[in-house]
């Protein structure tokens, strides 16, 4: 199969990130980062941006409140005898904006010496996604995930299907029966099943739901098909001694309603949608 993406690009593998933990070996900076938030604001608490003289790396929101932000971190770097403060601002005609809601900002030095710590505290938490699947759609939807904070589990019960040049946080598993990888997913793995066979898909999707029955930590399962398809499938599993309940725990058609097109690209975008609506 062809590559993925290189291996040395992993998207989440922050490029910002890097690149500003780099620069730190070349002088110290002060690090932006919303504290919390009140009502609507442009980002959510973690997010970050670093100041030095002559630049600036990431967001925090932008508009006056992210220029007052780097106003503020080019006073703390100018005069280190100022205390570096937590700010409350809210977003209001004072700003010139009108979310209306109240970020708090917590300023803080930072120099080389703090790398570790902040590759550690400012890298996304990763969600654990189980991709049932190594077609067209599986690939197109390992391209997209791998854009958002997901920690990927890609299993197949065929040899040669995965992409090559995968980075670290995609794990390949092939499996035979298919269905036995399911004990060993993460818990709180979503899951999308999209096998080559239907057969497998209805050994993959009963095999889930016996573990919501004993666990009840799988958050999403999603199987890609036509109603038709779910009609069928729905009756199979009633069949196995699943009950109208348990089935209602599966997604299918997978995809955020109202999206058009079936290309592998359009199908992942929906469905990569619909799974960050899971929250």
């Amino acid at each position: 199969m062809p590559d993925l993406l290189d291996p040395m690009l992993d998207p989440m593998l922050d490029p910002i990130l890097n690149h500003m933990l780099d620069r730190l070996e070349q002088g110290p900076a002060v690090l932006v980062t919303v504290a919390r938030t009140e009502g609507s604001a442009p980002r959510e608490a973690g997010s970050w941006l670093t100041v030095w003289s002559d630049e600036v790396m990431g967001s925090i929101g932008g508009g006056q409140l992210e220029w007052q932000a780097i106003a503020r971190g080019r006073q703390l770097l100018a005069d280190v005898a100022l205390p570096a403060p937590q700010e409350r601002h809210a977003l209001g005609p004072s700003l010139g904006q009108c979310c209306g809601g109240v970020v708090h900002l917590q300023f803080e030095r930072i120099e080389a010496r703090d790398a570790a710590a902040l590759r550690q505290r400012l890298s996304p938490a990763l969600r654990p996604l189980a991709l049932f699947g190594g077609g067209h759609v599986g690939h197109a939807i390992v391209r997209v995930m791998l854009t958002l904070p997901y920690r990927i589990t890609w299993i197949d019960s065929r040899d040669g299907v995965f992409a090559s040049g995968l980075p670290e946080r995609v794990h390949c598993e092939h499996s035979e029966p298919v269905h036995r990888a399911v004990d060993d997913l993460p818990a709180g793995s979503q899951v999308l099943i999209m096998s080559f066979s239907h057969a497998e898909d209805l050994d993959i999707v009963a095999q889930c739901l016996r573990r919501q029955a004993e666990r009840g930590d799988l958050p999403f399962i999603g199987l890609i098909g036509s109603q038709t398809k779910w009609a069928v499938f729905g009756k199979r599993l009633q069949a196995r001694g699943f009950t109208p309940a348990q089935l209602a725990q599966v997604t299918c058609p997978i995809g955020l309603p109202g999206i058009k097109g079936k290309q592998p690209e359009v199908i992942a975008v929906a469905v990569a949608a619909q799974l960050l609506m899971q929250g």
